[in-house]
Order: structure tokens, then sequence, then C-alpha cells
């Protein structure tokens, strides 16, 4: 009796928006939110959300046939794995607040900037560089269309001057950080990549070991996806 009640109370015709329709054994429907299936005295019932965030449980014999089938074949939405997220790496202490990134005419600080899960990509190179006007464009169409988590790929210039980095920058349109003008003479020197000269792309894992010195995006490729 109390439980006749109960679901007499709840299917009284009142609209819950966004919710799923179900239908009692009297032929009134309601919307309902059904978050879990349970036994309840050897027959199955539906634990239900209403829109106040309330639950109600439900057995299925107080449900219409076709819902009553609904509730014993339903099953949970799967999650989705978490995402991977990145670990520490040695490169945490030199990189952290210290990189800036094109924002319109200028650099500023790059506060977006996630952590790869595997590899940093170093580019070492300036604006006064031929070989590295010339080679720049091409990374930079590598790095727009095979951007991914495992990788990020961080300028070290030599430049003197933070507005030759800024309009360097701006006209090869460089979507990546960069490392701030003062603190790449304190990298150059820790980090011990022993580049002689530019363009230069040295890949490191998190641990700090160099895995590549090519710059063949074709292998870089390979490597980061």
């Amino acid at each position: 009796m109390k439980a006749t009640i109960l679901v007499s109370l709840l299917f009284a015709g009142v609209s819950f928006a966004g919710l799923e329709n179900w239908t009692n054994s009297e032929g009134v429907t309601v919307q309902l939110e059904l978050v879990e299936v349970v036994d309840n005295d050897g027959e199955k019932s539906g634990v239900f959300k209403m829109r106040n965030g309330r639950t109600v449980t439900i057995k299925a014999s107080n449900l219409a046939v076709a819902d009553a089938v609904r509730l014993a074949e339903w099953k949970p939405e799967e999650k989705a794995p978490a995402a991977a997220s990145a670990g520490p790496s040695v490169f945490d202490k030199l990189l952290d607040g210290n990189l800036v990134k094109l924002d319109g005419r200028s650099l500023k600080a790059a506060r977006d900037v996630e952590k790869p899960l595997k590899y940093y990509v170093f580019y070492y190179t300036a604006s006064w560089c031929g070989p590295c006007q010339a080679f720049t464009p091409s990374l930079v169409d590598f790095y727009n269309e095979h951007k991914n988590a495992n990788f990020e790929l961080v300028l070290i210039t030599s430049d003197r001057d933070e507005k030759a980095m800024a309009k360097y920058a701006q006209e090869k349109s460089m979507p990546w950080p960069q490392l701030k003008l003062s603190r790449t003479d304190k990298f150059k020197s820790e980090t011990k990549h022993g580049v002689t000269g530019i363009p230069s792309l040295i890949v490191c894992d998190l641990e700090g070991q160099v895995v590549s010195r090519s710059r063949s995006l074709q292998e870089l490729e390979n490597l980061v996806k």
C-alpha cells in the first residue's frame, strides 16, 4: 500500500525537463533519470533521480511492461579513461614560469602551456640566422599539424634583443612557447646540449636524455606521434 501511494505521487503528471520518460503500470508518464539498478527483495528496482536532486527507488513491477524491460536491460555508461597526466621532468625548474608566447605583436607570459607526456623539443634558433629563417616555416607547419600531448616545442633563442625575438615570432606566426631571453644563458649552461650551430632541434625525454639531434621532420613525426 505504501509503495502504491509513493508511485502514485511520483507519476502525478509533473514534467521533469531534460530527463527520460518512464511510464508506470497505470499508464502515467513522468521524466526521471535512472542512475542505478539494484535488487530489492529479489526484484529489480531502479534508483531514479528527480529534478530537485533527490532519489527514489521504484520496483520493476510498478512500471509498464516495456519500461520494466528497459530497467532489466539497463547498464551504466562506461566512464571514459582518465586522461594521462605528465609527470615531473628535469626541465621543470628551468621552464616553469619562464616561458613566453606570441600574443598579438609582443611576447607575453605563457600560462597555458601543458607539460608533455614524453618529450621536449628544443628549437635553437635566432632571427638573424638565414638558415633558421628558411627552416622555421616548415617547423611551424609541422607543429600546427602534429602537435599532441606527447611533446612540446620550446624555442631557445640566440638573439640578444627581445624585440627581435617578438618580430621573428610574429613574422613566422610561431605557435609555440619560447624561453625568456633572460633565462637562455642559464638554460644552455645547465642542459649542456652542445649546440654548435643553428638551426638545431634537440629532442629530450623527461629525464633530460637527448634522444634525437636530427632536423628531419619525418623523423620527428615518427618519434612524437
